[in-house]
């Protein structure tokens, strides 16, 4: 029987194609067996020692790179995939897998933020990004914060959707209360068609009726690499005494939130605006839970654009 998660995921990734970008696989490390997949725009040269690219350089469109990074219950054509056809008429637009999401991967140990964020920059340095706006939502927004924080140069403008700058003690025992599971694990990572169904209800402003089949599709698509990803969860877990906000962030940030975000809750954006000071804008968009780029998506790319507009600007009078 024919699955329609994936068979939906093949139309986007073909749709994607058209529009001018293509899969690339990146090794990071050889010595882990660290490689980054990333859907990036085809005038970028692909640098891999791998591969030999002598006879085939291409002139990098002008156009300034956005970089989406997709959070933990799919990989990044699937998070993303009302967002890439609003971008790339003015953008070249990258769209990485994270480790362990899609077909990136690695056999090191290592599960914390900071290597996902090393990985992803080193996987852009060698596509040739050397400055972009980043978007980062729930887990990415974590990674993007913290490749921001490690590489400020490489980041000038940064979206966040329902996020954090670290995943503190306090947050992760208030958020399971409110949620009522046991474990990020439990919710994050079901593994019945039931807890499927609990997870979209808790991500989504609007309950949504969907056939049984559908659910247990996205269970058998889009929850692989278990170990490795509960591995990830417990990563990023920091304690509270040790939780700080970066030094080195943009002057320009907007917080794109779902009003009715039952994850990372409106006041939990509050505070994240409090934190960051006035680099940061928060925008609240109505009807919308922590899916919010998915549930509203046309209010969720305006936004999004009104806010590249800087970025724009920006990197004409830096040229």
């Amino acid at each position: 029987m024919v699955n329609l998660v994936e068979a939906e995921k093949s139309l986007v990734e073909g749709l994607v194609k058209l529009a001018g970008l293509r899969r690339t696989t990146i090794e990071i490390d050889a010595d882990h067996r660290t490689i980054m997949s990333i859907w990036a725009p085809k005038a970028y040269q692909n640098i891999n020692n791998n591969k030999k690219t002598k006879n085939k350089k291409k002139k990098k469109k002008d156009k300034p790179a956005v970089v989406l990074v997709h959070g933990f219950a799919a990989d990044g054509i699937v998070t993303w995939q009302f967002q890439v056809g609003a971008l790339i008429n003015k953008y070249d637009v990258f769209v990485p897998d994270l480790l362990y999401f899609g077909e990136s991967k690695s056999s090191s140990s290592d599960r914390l933020p900071e290597f996902q964020a090393r990985c992803l920059a080193s996987a852009l340095a060698r596509l040739g990004v050397a400055r972009c706006a980043m978007v980062g939502f729930s887990y990415g927004g974590m990674v993007a914060l913290k490749l921001t924080e490690m590489w400020p140069e490489l980041v000038s403008h940064l979206v966040v959707s329902g996020a954090a700058i670290a995943f503190t003690d306090s947050i992760n025992e208030a958020m399971l209360g409110r949620l009522g599971f046991a474990s990020l694990a439990e919710f994050l990572l079901p593994e019945s068609v039931e807890g499927v169904k609990d997870l979209f209800t808790v991500a989504t402003y609007k309950k949504l009726w969907l056939p049984h089949c559908l659910y247990r599709h996205y269970l058998q698509s889009m929850f692989g690499d278990r170990k490795d990803r509960a591995e990830l969860l417990e990563g990023i877990m920091v304690r509270d005494k040790d939780a700080a906000v970066p030094a080195a962030l943009p002057e320009r940030i907007l917080l794109l939130w779902g009003e009715n975000d039952n994850i990372f809750n409106i006041e939990m954006a509050n505070n994240l605006k409090k934190q960051l000071g006035d680099k940061a804008t928060l925008q609240v968009i109505k009807k919308a839970g922590h899916l919010v780029h998915l549930e509203r998506p046309c209010t969720y790319n305006r936004h999004l654009k009104e806010f590249l507009e800087q970025f724009v600007i920006d990197n004409t009078i830096n040229k």
